[in-house]
């Protein structure tokens, strides 16, 4: 008897455990990407001009080629340059220098750089997910350097946490 009864309990749990597994799928997705590739095939991302009063001449091209690059690397879309299912576009809207910190001689011993980009997402298969957004981002550097020295560094930083935060919002949805 009990080894019927052990085998008939062995079975019942073998027959659940198969029906639990072929009706649950688990998807891992390591770039945090969550795109229906069936129905998004392609994003277009047009180059983000600067009309910021403080011109950084290469941020424009630097900022627009980031954010195709982390598409490209993370999702298998393809880069078009108009007429995407998702569509991004938008403006650099400021690049601004504040001084912070003051010291005891009455001068600036921090200056903050402040990147602005304004975007606008249409997603053209699920236009309900579609937004505009202004994405900002900063950095302080001691105030005895140049800007010319510490610029593109700073952009560069400020620039990937940009372009991570706009991937976030509009495929990653975090």
């Amino acid at each position: 008897m009990k080894i019927a009864s052990a085998h008939g309990l062995s079975l019942g749990a073998l027959l659940f455990l198969t029906l639990l597994l072929t009706g649950c799928s688990i998807r891992y997705r390591f770039n945090g990407a969550s795109i229906d590739y069936s129905t998004t095939k392609s994003i277009s991302i047009a180059d983000f001009p600067n009309m910021a009063a403080l011109v950084n001449p290469s941020l424009s091209n630097e900022f627009s080629e980031a954010l195709r690059d982390l598409f490209a690397r993370q999702t298998r879309l393809q880069i078009l340059r108009r007429g995407g299912n998702l569509e991004l576009e938008g403006e650099i809207a400021d690049y601004v220098l504040t001084p912070m910190a003051v010291a005891a001689d009455s001068y600036s011993s921090e200056t903050k750089l402040t990147l602005t980009i304004r975007v606008r997402f249409t997603n053209n298969v699920n236009p309900e997910e579609s937004f505009e957004k202004t994405y900002t981002a900063f950095q302080t550097f001691d105030a005895n350097r140049l800007l010319t020295d510490v610029q593109e560094e700073l952009c560069a930083t400020m620039i990937t946490e940009i372009t991570e935060n706009i991937f976030n919002d509009t495929v990653a949805k975090w």
